[in-house]
């Protein structure tokens, strides 16, 4: 069982927790072994998420299918709950992740992900700041605001 949680402490009581629902076994019958934390192998490449969730909101409880963009499965977890806390006020206690998965190109559904999938994509540079290589200038610190206009 995989279980995202930001300390040891918490993450043995979310595991309790969904033992409790799902297997209807108390924390005194049982024994919680190692605490690990999942690294992942290759994170130099950004990937698509899919994650399944389930929170519980002011007006009931609520499923939900997310997908992000992250170079891995923890990070987009950390996006899923700053998003949820933001659009749906939806508080980290109450939000039970239910299933991730590591998405293809041809899976993903949310054109936020799916814009990003051109290999032709390029992103521009709008502000670029123009330094003085130190050791051609001979000054550390310059007395002048720096050019950040495309002008030549």
């Amino acid at each position: 069982m995989k279980v995202f949680a930001s300390n040891k402490i918490i993450a043995k009581s979310r595991f309790w927790y969904f033992l409790k629902k799902t297997q209807k076994i108390k924390k005194t019958k049982g024994e919680v072994i190692s605490v690990e934390k999942i690294l992942t192998r290759k994170n130099n490449h950004v990937k698509n998420f899919g994650i399944w969730l389930r929170y519980e909101s002011k007006s009931g409880i609520t499923n939900m299918f997310k997908e992000y963009r992250d170079v891995n499965s923890t990070s987009a977890v950390e996006q899923m709950y700053a998003e949820l806390a933001g659009r749906q006020r939806a508080r980290w206690s109450s939000i039970i992740i239910l299933r991730i998965e590591e998405l293809k190109a041809s899976e993903c559904i949310r054109p936020h992900v799916k814009q990003f999938h051109n290999s032709q994509i390029r992103f521009p540079v709008t502000h670029f700041v123009q330094r003085d290589d130190v050791t051609k200038s001979g000054d550390l610190f310059k007395v002048g605001r720096p050019q950040t206009s495309m002008k030549n």
